[in-house]
């Protein structure tokens, strides 16, 4: 008599299979998020550090309407397009490339080599749209606390990313930010 497994004993074996195949594919994503956070605080840090070399040649943070416009605490969605506005201002002025033409090339002096995955699109045979997050959206910024006591955070300039959540209201306590 030959011996042989059940279908109880290969019904077992299956599910632990299925079972162990969930947990990697749950901490999978855990460890993809987290990446991608610490991706965007060492952007951050990289871009505050940018900012303030231009500071130091300027005598301020780089500063426009569109970045004026842009509350941390009222806009909480990053495909807003304020947040791409105010981004795409930060673009201009830190890479030295202010026509934003198809070519991408700095015109007057650069504080913040981009490499193509942080803007949008990454073709670099298109004009940039905005700075892009590791989470695939616009990184905020704004200067609006420089204008009104109010609004913002810092005195001299808010940066931040969404950490990919897009709900309208700010969920602050997700996001990667600089204050």
């Amino acid at each position: 008599m030959t011996r042989a497994f059940t279908i109880i004993e290969l019904l077992v074996v299956m599910a632990i299979i299925i079972i162990l195949g969930g947990l990697i594919l749950a901490t999978a994503g855990y460890v993809q998020n987290k990446g991608k956070r610490s991706r965007a605080e060492a952007e951050i840090a990289a871009l505050s550090a940018g900012l303030e070399n231009y500071k130091a040649d300027n005598g301020v943070y780089p500063s426009a309407a569109e970045t004026n416009a842009l509350k941390a605490n009222a806009i909480g969605d990053p495909r807003d397009q304020k947040y791409q506005d105010a981004s795409l201002a930060l673009y201009k002025e830190i890479s030295g490339d202010a026509d934003n033409d198809t070519n991408r090339t700095a015109e007057s002096k650069s504080y913040f080599p981009f490499k193509p995955n942080q803007l949008d699109p990454t073709s670099q045979t298109q004009a940039v749209t905005f700075i892009r997050d590791p989470f695939g959206h616009s990184y905020g910024y704004s200067t609006v606390k420089t204008t009104s006591a109010a609004d913002g955070y810092n005195p001299t300039f808010d940066l931040w990313s969404t950490g990919g959540n897009t709900s309208p209201a700010p969920a602050q306590s997700k996001w990667i930010k600089n204050w």
